[in-house]
């Protein structure tokens, strides 16, 4: 009978011992190939974020080259000084330069075909000139902006209306690297 208590407390023993180290976590090592192609897919996962990443920044600079360029600022009659709409776009490229700081700005000074050649080549370049100084005022940096004078040369509208002048009248923008 005490063979029996000993060899079921023995059998009972190694049952326990077995159930406690049975449930030790193994770590579970990927078979050789297996481990590479988790991480390929990774690297390719990675890769592609970052293909989207660069294109998405790539639109943005394109849609704010754009802005910077489309957007042209008119003027009155024989005038240049800058009306509040012409400062709100101003604003707006001033803001894009600070952001894309190796960019430079050619500012463009047009007239209507009213007034001598030499007449509209001096008010274009003090219109370009005082978008120009705007901008500074904002903070752009001076050396990241030209400035250049068509006078009547460069018509937006060929016209010989109010209509037609009132569109030449104008500073246009173009943004070069």
């Amino acid at each position: 009978m005490r063979l029996k208590i000993w060899v079921g407390l023995g059998v009972l023993l190694v049952l326990v011992l077995m159930l406690g180290t049975g449930c030790v976590k193994k770590e579970v090592c990927p078979e050789p190939g297996e481990a590479s192609m988790m991480e390929k897919k990774d690297q390719e996962a990675m890769r592609e974020r970052s293909m989207q990443e660069q294109a998405a920044a790539k639109r943005a600079m394109q849609r704010a080259e754009n802005e910077l360029q489309v957007n042209r600022i008119y003027f009155d009659f024989d005038k240049y000084d800058l009306k509040s709409e012409s400062k709100t776009v101003l604003k707006g490229k001033a803001g894009i330069l600070k952001k894309y700081k190796g960019w430079k700005m050619l500012i463009e000074g047009h007239c209507d075909e009213r007034g001598t050649e030499e007449y509209n080549l001096a008010l274009g370049e003090r219109r370009a000139r005082a978008a120009y100084e705007f901008l500074v005022i904002l903070g752009v940096e001076s050396s990241r902006l030209k400035i250049v004078s068509f006078g009547e040369e460069r018509p937006a509208n060929p016209g010989h209306s109010e209509t037609a002048w009132a569109k030449n009248r104008r500073d246009e923008f173009k943004v070069f690297k």
